[in-house]
Order: structure tokens, then C-alpha cells, then sequence
């Protein structure tokens, strides 16, 4: 059986995002258990490939996931979501990535987050865009704000593991289409 070819979701300067496929699986699985990457996460606690497959791998292959291509060579360098946070209602979305840490420090980060608020806003019939991270990651909230999400609190939640850094809390960060409007004169009518 011939396989088609992967349509990209969004194209910038640098990237391609696609849907993440099976074939990615090894990639997916490798940035999971990276313990720096999920050092905010879970505090980079190693996921057995089988409960990746069965927990994991249904998410990323699912709606609102892609994975990012450097878009010149091809070189997969981790992945983005922009997911509807009520099933098909693509009005509240959520941002995330998830990045090998060769890749950090290059923008890539920032490049893909501000692309996909423009698509949600321009294209998706966005209304809200909302992330998430702890605290303490510093790095991930200069993305979000890099791409134009303001911070909207601080708040503790029980998680099942107790990391570095998690007694700050996480905080939530969001931009609503107005405010993206009033930012971006003319891209909106």
C-alpha cells in the first residue's frame, strides 16, 4: 500500500508542522524520556514504551498535535500543540511544544507559538488561547509571552508527583482574540 504524503498544518520561515504519524513514534517516545525536557513535567520521570503507546502516543496522534520538521532539512525537532480545549469547539485552544533540548535557545519555540496564534486567531475561529507551566519554568513562560499570552494567575494544584519547583504552583497564561486584534491592526476584520 502507498503512503500519502504528510500535508503540513503551517509553515513558517523555519518550521513545517504535520500531524504527528506511528512513524514518529520512536521520536515521541525518545523526547518523553528525555529527563531534561520532562524535568516540568513529571520531573523527568522515564515512561516504559508500552505505557507510552497506551497512554501517550493516542494524544499526540490525536487532534490538535504536530509534529515540528525543521523546515529546510527535515530534521524532526519535537512537537506542538494547539488543541481545542472542548472537544471539536476550537474557540478556547491550548498551547504547548515540546522540543528536544538541542533545539532550545534557537526560537524555534517562540516561532511555532506565535504562528499557531496567528492560525488559531486568523483561521480557527479562535476566541482564546490559554498555556500552562510551572512556575518556576522561566523559560516556557518567556515563549508564552514572546507570542503574546499575559499572565492570568498562579494557582497549586495537587499533582501525583511531588518535582522541584512545584511548591510555586503553575501559572496560566492566555490571549484572547481582541487583545491579538488590537495588537495586530489589519490582520483581523
Amino acid at each position: 500500500m502507498e503512503s500519502r504524503p504528510v500535508v503540513p498544518f503551517l509553515e513558517t520561515a523555519r518550521l513545517r508542522l504535520r500531524d504527528c504519524v506511528e512513524a514518529d513514534l520512536e521520536r515521541l517516545l525518545a523526547l518523553d524520556n528525555d529527563p531534561g525536557v520532562k524535568r516540568y513535567i513529571d520531573g523527568g520521570v522515564v515512561v516504559p514504551p508500552e505505557e507510552f503507546r497506551a497512554e501517550a502516543l493516542p494524544r499526540l496522534l490525536g487532534r490538535g498535535f504536530w509534529a515540528a520538521e525543521e523546515r529546510i532539512t527535515g530534521r524532526w525537532l519535537g512537537w506542538f500543540e494547539l488543541c481545542p480545549k472542548n472537544g471539536a469547539d476550537w474557540r478556547v485552544v491550548e498551547l504547548g511544544y515540546r522540543l528536544h533540548r538541542a533545539e532550545w535557545g534557537r526560537g524555534y519555540a517562540t516561532e511555532g507559538a506565535r504562528a499557531l496564534v496567528r492560525k488559531a486567531f486568523t483561521e480557527l475561529g479562535t476566541e482564546r488561547v490559554t498555556a500552562n507551566t510551572m512556575t518556576v519554568n522561566t523559560a516556557s513562560r518567556r515563549v508564552m509571552e514572546k507570542a503574546g499570552l499575559s499572565w492570568v494567575r498562579t494557582y497549586v494544584e495537587d499533582w501525583p508527583q511531588v518535582i522541584e519547583g512545584s511548591a510555586e504552583g503553575d501559572v496560566e497564561y492566555a490571549l484572547t482574540r481582541e487583545e491579538w486584534r488590537l495588537a495586530h491592526p489589519g490582520r483581523l476584520p
